[in-house]
């Protein structure tokens, strides 16, 4: 399962489990910290303590986690992107406005986790009082956010992670499905429609790669749509794409657990689901995506 839905708005799940890990992280620190008032570590006066004034006491029950946590969560974003994008400094430069558009979801995670655990411990040597609130909250957020984890692995695990067997039809009405199309090599199966507009912004970075990439196969499986609009966008946009197939019901999105478009699948040379994104991909972000295909499909499948 890659998305839920949320009234009709689908939500990527891996999302979902950052939110809840937060939201349990918060709650465990203010929890804590309204148990072990900032009197027992000295950082108030005895006279505070036995008459406290309203800012005492709110300095009492509140000690500082939401902030931290912000902070923290701030600081990921800002240096996992910046790190992301000095990596792949290269793919940026034909589209150098993209740099900002974090939609891409091009995020470089180690450096993220390292930016907030620096911030963390800086915010904790800073305020004594936050020490055991923010080590405990953590503590419940990381093991919220690995119970979560290992559940929706175990889903995976007991769901088949290969390449779906959904019959798809050509341009020209043959019946195919995706192990026919990946003859064998890693595989990306973008799922998009024409009137979708980040499946629009995408093609041409997509139609690029595929004339790149020879060593893995594109798949473009329009969901939902007839052939007249799907053939209108391609010839008016000039785009010379390879494997367009049609999937009317839309079952390759139900099949992989997604409602999204566009959203776009690795497969390894073996069929077996190795990488996801969900929504627009840059250069940049697909780059590093085929990358990761790469060192994970087996040596002899690649040219």
């Amino acid at each position: 399962m890659l998305t839920l839905s949320i009234g009709s708005f689908p939500v990527p799940v891996s999302q979902l489990t950052v939110l809840l890990a937060g939201l349990v992280a918060l709650g465990v620190g203010r929890l804590v910290g309204q148990q072990h008032p900032a009197a027992e570590a000295g950082a108030i006066s005895d006279a505070e303590a036995s008459t406290p004034s309203v800012e005492t006491t709110e300095k009492l029950k509140n000690p500082g986690i939401g902030a931290t946590l912000s902070d923290m969560l701030l600081s990921a974003l800002l240096a996992a992107r910046l790190v992301f994008v000095l990596t792949w400094l290269d793919s940026y430069r034909d589209a150098p406005w993209t740099l900002l558009d974090i939609r891409d979801g091009g995020f470089t995670p180690w450096a993220g986790v390292a930016a907030a655990l620096l911030v963390a411990l800086w915010q904790g040597a800073q305020q004594v009082t936050l020490r055991k609130p923010l080590i405990l909250g953590l503590m419940a957020g990381v093991l919220t956010w690995g119970a979560l984890q290992g559940g929706l692995r175990l889903m995976a695990s007991a769901e088949n992670t290969s390449r779906p067997t959904v019959r798809l039809t050509t341009l020209a009405g043959e019946s195919v499905d995706l192990a026919t199309l990946a003859a064998g090599q890693p595989l990306v199966v973008n799922l998009w429609a024409s009137w979708c507009p980040p499946c629009r912004r995408e093609m041409p970075v997509l139609a690029a790669a595929q004339q790149r990439e020879t060593g893995v196969r594109f798949v473009f499986a329009n969901q939902g749509e007839d052939a007249a609009p799907v053939l209108r966008y391609l010839a008016g946009n000039s785009l010379k794409l390879s494997n367009v197939v049609f999937d009317p019901a839309a079952a390759l999105g139900s099949a992989v657990g997604s409602k999204a478009l566009p959203t776009t699948l690795f497969y390894d040379a073996t069929g077996r689901l190795v990488d996801t994104h969900l929504g627009e991909l840059s250069a940049a972000s697909l780059a590093s995506k085929l990358q990761r295909l790469r060192a994970l499909s087996p040596a002899a499948s690649l040219p």
